[in-house]
Parts: C-alpha cells; sequence; structure tokens
C-alpha cells in the first residue's frame, strides 16, 4: 500500500487529556557539570549487559569505550568524563536491584571536550556497516525504552520497510526533552533521520509531532531535504498519542494487528531524541555518554531541561536542579508511565528523559482512596487499545492472570496508564497488571 494516502489529521479511539503542566518547552536545553564521581551500569538497555573492557585503577578519557556489546542484543558503554576507574562493582538502581557498574572518579576540572572519537562518513556505508556503526555508538531507544537502536534497524529476513516514523510527540505530562530537542536541533534530527532509513531500507520518513509544538514542526520544516524523502505531519494533542500504535493509527489510519510489531505493517519507529544523537554522534564517530533529561515538578527551583552526563547520581541532579523542602516522591519519566525512584544514589541511565520532583503535599492533593468498582465504565472508555480494564483488574484481584492473557488480551496493555487516571474510585489498575505481567514472566522461565 502507499503510506502517504493514509494521512488522515485525525487520531486514535479513546485516550484522556491529562493537565500538561509543560511550562519547561520554552527554557533552552542547560549543560549539568560533573559529578565527582559517576556510575556507569553495564545494563542500560534491554537485552544482555555489557562487558567491560577496563579494570581498577585505569585512567580512561571522556568518549574512550569501557564496556563492549556481550551479543547481538547488547550495546557498548563510554567513558561519561575523564578520570579513573574507582571500582566495577554492584551498585544501587532506580528500580531496585543491584547492578555491576563501573564507578568513574572525575579528574577535577575535567573539559567537557570528547577526546576519544573515530569520525565516519554514514554516506559511504553500506546498511550492514551503518547497522554496525550505530551499534558501536552504544545508541539505544532513548524515549524510554532502550532497546538497542541498531537491532531495531537491522529489518529481519523478508521484510520490506516502507516508512521510517518519527515519534515526536512527548505526551506525558512535564516532560519537554524531545521538543526542545526538535526546537534546537532539528538538523541533527534530519541527519540522524536520513542515516536511520539507509540503515533499515525506508524510502520516505515521516516525523509526527503534537500539534501543541508548533515552534517544533517549523523547525523541522525549515530544513527538511528538497527531495521529499523526508515529511512532517502535526497529529492532534492527546494521550497517549506518544505510543508508536497510536502514533500509526494517527499518522496512516493502519492498526498493528495484537501481537505483533509495526514491521509488520512494513513501519520502523523511532523516538526523536534517539535520531538527533545519532545525527551528531555517527558522522563524528562518538559514543552516546550524554542525554538531555526534564528536571521537573513543584519541587524544584531551577526545573528545567538539561544536559546530563550519563552515570550522574540523582542526588546530584537534584542538588543542581534546587531540590526543596520535603522531596517525597521522584520519578523517573513522566507521572503516567514513569518509575518511582529506590535510591538517590542510582545514576541517569540512557533511558531516563525525566526526573519528576514532587513534594508531601503535591501527593497528598492527589492521593484519593481505593473503591470498590462502580461499574462506570470510564475505565474502557479511557483505554487506547480497547481492552477491558474492570475485567481485568477484577481479575488481579482474584489473581487469574492466565484468564487475563489468554481471553482479556493482557499482552496489549502497554501500561499507558488511562485506566487508573480515569477511575473514579481510585483503583490502581495499571500497577495490577504490571504484577500480573510480571507474574505471568516468572511462570513462563520457571
Amino acid at each position: 500500500m502507499k503510506l502517504l494516502s493514509y494521512f488522515r489529521g485525525e487520531t486514535f479511539a479513546r485516550g484522556i487529556h491529562p493537565a500538561a503542566h509543560k511550562e519547561m518547552a520554552s527554557r533552552p536545553i542547560r549543560r549539568l557539570s560533573f559529578a565527582p564521581r559517576l556510575v556507569v551500569p553495564l545494563s542500560q538497555h534491554i537485552g544482555k549487559p555489557s562487558k567491560p573492557l577496563v579494570r581498577a585503577g585505569e585512567e580512561v578519557v571522556r568518549g574512550q569505550p569501557i564496556a563492549e556489546a556481550d551479543g547481538w542484543l547488547s550495546v557498548p558503554q563510554h567513558a561519561p568524563a575523564t578520570g579513573v576507574v574507582e571500582a566495577i562493582e554492584l551498585r544501587p538502581s532506580a528500580r531496585g536491584p543491584w547492578m555491576q557498574s563501573i564507578v568513574l572518579r572525575v579528574h577535577e576540572g575535567s573539559g567537557q571536550e570528547v577526546l576519544w572519537r573515530n569520525p565516519r562518513d554514514p554516506d559511504a556505508l553500506a546498511p550492514a556497516e551503518l547497522v554496525a556503526a550505530i551499534r558501536d555508538t552504544g545508541m539505544v531507544g532513548l524515549g524510554g525504552a532502550a532497546f538497542p537502536s541498531h537491532a531495531k534497524l537491522a529489518v529481519p529476513k523478508g521484510a520490506t520497510v516502507q516508512a521510517l516514523v518519527v515519534n515526536g510527540c512527548e505526551c506525558e505530562p512535564y516532560l519537554t526533552c524531545d521538543h526542545r530537542l526538535m526546537v534546537e536541533r532539528a538538523a541533527d534530527l534530519i541527519a540522524g533521520t536520513r542515516t536511520a532509513m539507509r540503515a533499515c531500507g525506508a524510502p520516505l520518513a515521516v516525523i509526527g509531532v503534537e500539534d501543541n509544538k508548533p515552534d517544533a514542526a517549523e523547525a523541522i520544516r525549515a530544513v527538511l531535504p528538497d527531495d521529499g524523502s523526508i515529511a512532517v505531519e502535526q497529529v492532534p494533542t492527546k494521550y497517549p498519542q506518544g505510543s508508536e500504535k497510536m502514533l500509526i493509527i494517527a499518522l496512516f489510519g493502519v492498526e498493528v494487528p495484537s501481537g505483533a510489531l509495526p514491521i509488520s505493517l512494513g513501519l520502523v519507529v523511532n523516538n526523536v531524541g534517539t535520531l538527533v544523537a545519532l545525527g551528531r554522534l555517527l558522522p563524528a564517530g562518538e559514543g552516546l555518554i550524554e542525554r538531555v533529561v526534564t528536571v521537573a515538578g513543584a519541587g524544584v527551583e531551577r526545573p528545567g531541561n538539561y544536559l546530563v552526563p550519563l552515570g550522574t547520581p540523582l542526588a546530584f541532579v537534584l542538588e543542581c536542579a534546587g531540590a526543596r523542602g520535603c522531596v517525597c516522591e521522584l520519578v523517573l519519566g513522566g507521572p503516567m508511565m514513569g518509575q518511582a525512584v529506590a535510591s538517590l544514589d542510582a545514576p541517569v541511565t540512557k533511558g531516563v528523559s525525566g526526573v519528576l520532583v514532587l513534594r508531601a503535599e503535591d501527593l497528598a492533593s492527589g492521593r484519593r482512596r481505593v473503591y470498590p468498582c462502580i461499574k462506570c465504565g470510564e475505565c474502557v472508555e479511557s483505554c487506547p487499545m480497547g481492552l477491558n480494564p474492570s475485567a481485568l483488574g477484577m481479575l488481579a484481584a482474584r489473581r487469574e492472570y492466565k484468564r487475563m492473557a489468554s481471553e482479556f488480551h493482557l499482552g496489549d496493555c502497554f501500561e499507558c496508564g488511562c485506566c487508573s487516571y480515569a477511575c473514579p474510585s481510585g483503583i490502581p489498575l495499571v500497577q495490577s497488571f504490571r504484577v500480573a505481567k510480571q507474574v505471568l514472566r516468572e511462570r513462563a522461565t520457571a
């Protein structure tokens, strides 16, 4: 099919409209200084952890590879600063479990210049060589999933890519890091998009931007190539428009089948932040050592979008942003799909798009008692996947996890949180679905 004929300017069914809190969208990106110590986990991505290339006591320079990929679904890690490897040991992660990490003691007065690089000409590389070069950068999806980018762009045998979809929606409340990247680094976005198109064989790329970001769409259109191979489409603002399946519906009017991936429709989806970084790193031959993070919430005095060295402890980020009062909850990502932080010693990793700081009074005003389900159907009306969260929730309460998957399509839930947001009884539906999925995964591997 000719996908361009499917542009509709419409949106997916259902969904919600939470308060945006996008005040940071107008503030330019600022660079964060180095913390005295940086902690680089060997697992910052979906797949096997990286293997260390350095030892304790070894000096490294900013940008130097310090861990190599271990297998196809793995990526290397690079030194985010010049310093000395203090240790390779277990360190706390944001989600709780301790992870094997490289601890780097940063040299005082270290500069921000990258001292290790291997420049390449992307246009001179064949698709397979491009995929390998992308892997060498350590690039993963920066939208939060952290899936290795080279694996996503390596098209399966027998598949044909009709279009590369570039996701610039950023529908989560508070988060504006992608917005600022589109405004400030549109040329890098186009360079990264062209590289990704060549790697996966896509003849066309479509950048989807929500219509509450007209400045981002305008900045991108100003640098579009003349050959018409890359287009920008503004889609209606609604949560969760940033989900790849929802964006595909809005752009092309087609639905990814249950249990399938976008490649089944000839589509490959990448986040704008990923392609902005790729457009800069690949020609320079550099690794991914920093990323833009939105730091927001009523608990900080200096909110904004910060360019943060990977491995920076969250406590240092909070100090630089001016955390104030009693910070009772720290969420990585946005309020809808983000995860609460288990330790302030945990570092910023490749998949961290936002740090949301909440105070005691914020939590008290938003906390609701949990009441029994009143069968109102609000959760059903809000679910973008057309599931029945009420029925799933009752099955979860009875621990009938197998029925949730086999009869009520639990696997199609991508945990957007619309059902929990809409529920007048305050039932934590999406949290119970996460538990159910974890139990089913554990049973499958037992």
